[in-house]
């Protein structure tokens, strides 16, 4: 073969060569695919679903407020109503006058016309003894007139204590209701007893129109009101023997069996308040979210419970066929990508075989020469390469950190940022009344207090902002003090949360040191953040930050009262990936002993005589 043939020949041996590299290209691709596609459909699911739950819990408390304020509105409604009755002249004159029939007759009538406009289920008047001698239903064939009452709840606590509300079944009617009484007292002691009796059912049946399902327990959870019947006079939850003996006896419910309710924890649901539960006709249990809320003014417990089943599915479903249809339109454009990739690869290899098969013939005659120049200037460019990709994975690793720490303190932050967001909206609603009632000093006043509000909320957002900046690698004169402030307003919130009392030493005057501000406060961010695992759950916890400032060095030192550093730790702080943390990687004081050798300083740890651990950051001090 002639060297004029050899062009020609490797240009035709380097075609086929193509045909494989590009099928393989494919198959890697249609593996990845498939694989990426499966995992975003099935990772979408829990997205949808949490979001499908909390939509779920925000309408079910904005429910529960609703049926809270329905149950208070109706017991405020009516408690005014026996301590007006026990002052009535009239009801006194007919415990002084008890065989009086026109008067008790009148007193009958009076009742009755009250309880219609009142819409109080029964009102009735006790003697001293318990009997009742004047009654609302004084004309039904359950007419409590002549019946004996002293072994009620309500009467005796009213006797002993004044006034009383007591929720039971009804001895005549056989009806649940709470029971209102008020102590009658005349100059020689106890006249008797007014009672109003509140009964629940349009209240009750109101709640049957809510999509949630709602029941009320007492101070045994013992279920008093509900919008499903058969619940009614059930616990939640196991009764003890002791106290389902004593209600029996009491007669309070009746004869109620007292089981406990069809309802559990769904252990397959990772939100705390869901539950699974069977209704009354229904074949399986359903899920739910369940809510509750103490009834002002009383011992019960108003509890919610939220279906959740069908809203969820749909989510679920919903969210991971809009993932699949995303992730179909990027892995299609990734492979128009990769289809042009493989062409220009084709192309390219071609004309690089025929151009290299031309440069041979040149090159015969210096390739000693060429090939020692080229080893050297590969391995010089290796080198260059090397040392800025290490450059740049050290200062992503180290955004990277910054960026974990923003991720940790987030949750605390934007509790800080809510709490003067929520004050805005309250300062600002005053403010639109305010003005109507053309008062503008006190508007002016709230308008000020709005603007210090958002400087507030401006001053955190600026520095989370600044704290997530890529470094400038800029070294310079830095303050100690506002490198410290910085960091503290990143973990202040979650010292508070903890109670965690912090401690600072820093020395007058603006000490400064030879650092970069944004990656010293990097450093500090994670010594907090360490001291605070260290001290979390611990009694009396407490960090100190200090400041020791010499003539050529500074020292910072962050110490906590933790359980200290076991040896076997101490040695394998600044390893990487070493960790005693389930979820940490073990690079957060590798990466700030990197950024403190950077600024010419070091990192040092060390066991506190106290107990405790002591983490020392040496810096040379900015002349």
């Amino acid at each position: 073969m002639t060297t004029v043939d050899r062009p020609l020949a490797a240009a035709i041996l380097a075609r086929p060569a193509a045909a494989p590299h590009r099928w393989h290209s494919w198959a890697i691709f249609a593996v990845a695919g498939v694989a990426l596609f499966t995992a975003v459909v099935w990772l979408a699911g829990p997205v949808g679903r949490d979001r499908a739950l909390g939509e779920i819990a925000r309408s079910a408390e904005a429910a529960l407020g609703l049926h809270v304020a329905m149950l208070r509105s109706e017991l405020e409604k009516q408690r005014s109503l026996p301590f007006v009755l026990a002052q009535d002249p009239d009801v006194r004159a007919a415990l002084t006058a008890a065989n009086d029939r026109p008067r008790l007759d009148s007193i009958n009538a009076k009742f009755e016309a009250l309880s219609r406009g009142t819409r109080a289920a029964v009102i009735y008047l006790l003697d001293r003894g318990g009997t009742a001698i004047a009654a609302s239903n004084w004309r039904e064939p359950i007419s409590f007139v002549g019946q004996h009452y002293a072994f009620r709840g309500y009467y005796q606590r009213a006797v002993e204590t004044g006034e009383a509300e007591f929720f039971a079944m009804g001895t005549m009617s056989r009806k649940p209701g709470s029971y209102l009484s008020r102590r009658i007292d005349g100059p020689n002691g106890l006249l008797g007893v007014i009672v109003v009796k509140v009964e629940f059912d349009e209240m009750e049946e109101a709640w049957g129109h809510f999509a949630e399902t709602a029941f009320v327990t007492d101070e045994r959870n013992v279920v008093l009101l509900t919008d499903v019947p058969d619940w009614r006079f059930r616990s939640f939850g196991p009764l003890p023997e002791a106290d389902r003996a004593a209600v029996r006896e009491s007669l309070q419910y009746g004869g109620a069996p007292l089981d406990p309710l069809p309802i559990a924890p769904d252990a397959a649901s990772p939100r705390p308040e869901a539950v699974t539960a069977t209704l009354p006709g229904a074949r399986l249990a359903g899920r739910f979210l369940a809510l509750a809320a103490p009834v002002p003014t009383t011992g019960w417990t108003l509890h919610l419970l939220a279906p959740t089943s069908p809203s969820v599915g749909r989510a679920m479903t919903d969210t991971r066929l809009i993932a699949g249809l995303v992730t179909l339109l990027a892995l299609a454009a990734a492979a128009a990508l990769l289809y042009r990739r493989n062409r220009a690869l084709t192309n390219t290899a071609r004309q690089a075989a025929a151009q290299a098969e031309l440069e041979r013939r040149v090159a015969e005659r210096t390739r000693a020469l060429n090939d020692a120049n080229q080893r050297l200037t590969e391995e010089m460019e290796e080198r260059r390469r090397g040392e800025q990709r290490r450059q740049q994975l050290q200062e992503e690793l180290t955004q990277a950190n910054r960026l974990a720490i923003l991720g940790q303190v987030a949750a605390s932050v934007a509790h800080e940022i809510n709490q003067p967001v929520a004050a805005i909206r309250a300062y600002a609603d005053n403010a639109s009344v305010f003005l109507d009632r053309d008062k503008p000093a006190s508007v002016r006043e709230n308008l000020s207090t709005i603007a210090g509000l958002t400087d507030r909320v401006g001053t955190i957002t600026q520095h989370l902002r600044a704290f997530s900046r890529k470094a400038t690698g800029r070294v310079e004169a830095t303050s100690c003090a506002d490198a410290v402030e910085g960091a503290l307003i990143l973990t202040r919130p979650r010292i508070r949360r903890q109670s965690v009392r912090l401690v600072q030493d820093l020395p007058p005057g603006d000490v400064r040191v030879v650092a970069e501000r944004v990656r010293l406060e990097q450093i500090l961010v994670n010594l907090l953040q360490n001291a605070l695992d260290a001290v979390d759950g611990l009694p009396a916890p407490e960090i100190r930050i200090a400041v020791d400032a010499g003539d050529e060095e500074v020292k910072i030192a962050v110490s906590d009262t933790g359980k200290g550093l076991d040896p076997d730790a101490m040695k394998a702080l600044f390893i990487p990936f070493a960790t005693s943390k389930p979820a940490g990687l073990g690079l957060g004081l590798v990466i700030c002993q990197d950024i403190a050798r950077e600024f010419g300083g070091s990192i040092a740890a060390a066991n506190r005589d106290g107990g405790g651990a002591v983490f020392t950051v040496t810096l040379r001090r900015a002349q």
